[in-house]
């Protein structure tokens, strides 16, 4: 079985750093993260309109890369969870669990007995088509399966220690949006009370021995949000890195027809090399 990156790094005491795939599905995507130096990738299936076929090509391109495997399935549901863990992913991330009877679910989905209740499929796509010990894969799939749970609601918050709580749990994640939306701050990221929230599920993670993660757009956001104590850092979705990196690059350009010269300095103004 893969190692799972994700969890060597947290391991270690150091912060792992992912990405979120929502847009791009090209054959070169997982060698580009693998380059970029990421430790963990989430593929996104409730806000995209992937399909499970997109999904479990993306988890076998992956099979090839170090990097750690997740899939926000798009509800708490059985047959999302179990497929995709059967596909080859490494994790799930489950969106806005609001309690942990929710909790419980997703672990009852995603874990083999006496953890859970996911049915045995073997010698496929999770055991890399080989056969295997069942005995031992089980085992170690159930050792191996990184269980991530979003806190986006007032509900979540309110319940936050009985998910936290739930054995088989092993990261709460941020949902800032949503979680904004939820406590009526709609977009408002530095609203004191989002901070609180934020501070609360931290809180909580380390009392419970858990990860935190959120996702930051910007590094400006990542500086504010690992002081805070998130442990755990995706850097934004591939459409937002590339529109961001895209809309400056195009704007320096623009400058520099206009002007003659940059008064920028950074990585866009470095040749690399390349046609």
């Amino acid at each position: 079985m893969k190692p799972n990156r994700f969890r060597q790094i947290l391991a270690q005491g150091k912060v792992p750093v992912g990405h979120m795939l929502i847009e791009f599905t090209s054959p070169g995507i997982a060698r580009i993260l693998e380059c970029a130096g990421v430790d963990f990738v989430v593929v996104d299936m409730e806000h995209s309109g992937f399909g499970f076929r997109e999904v479990a090509t993306l988890l076998a391109l992956f099979k090839g890369t170090p990097i750690a495997t997740f899939v926000r399935v798009p509800q708490i549901e059985y047959h999302f969870i179990a497929r995709c863990l059967d596909a080859g992913a490494q994790g799930i991330m489950a969106p806005n669990v609001r309690n942990g009877a929710e909790a419980r679910a997703i672990i009852r989905a995603a874990k083999y007995a006496p953890l859970g209740e996911r049915g045995v499929a073997l010698g496929t796509a999770n055991t890399d088509f080989r056969p295997v010990n069942a005995t031992e894969f089980l085992a170690e799939a159930n050792r191996n399966t990184t269980i991530i749970c979003q806190i986006e609601s007032q509900e979540g918050l309110d319940h936050l220690e009985e998910i936290a709580a739930t054995p088989g749990v092993d990261v709460l994640w941020v949902g800032h949006f949503d979680l904004s939306h939820s406590l009526g701050i709609v977009g408002q990221l530095n609203h004191p009370r989002l901070f609180q929230a934020l501070q609360q599920v931290v809180e909580v993670a380390r009392r419970h021995k858990l990860a935190a993660a959120i996702q930051p757009r910007t590094l400006a956001q990542a500086q504010e949000w690992l002081k805070i104590g998130f442990n755990v850092i995706s850097f934004g979705a591939d459409f937002a890195i590339y529109l961001d990196a895209l809309t400056e690059g195009v704007a320096l350009v623009r400058e520099l027809a206009r002007t003659g010269r940059l008064s920028y300095e950074g990585n866009l103004y470095e040749s690399p090399g390349n046609a």
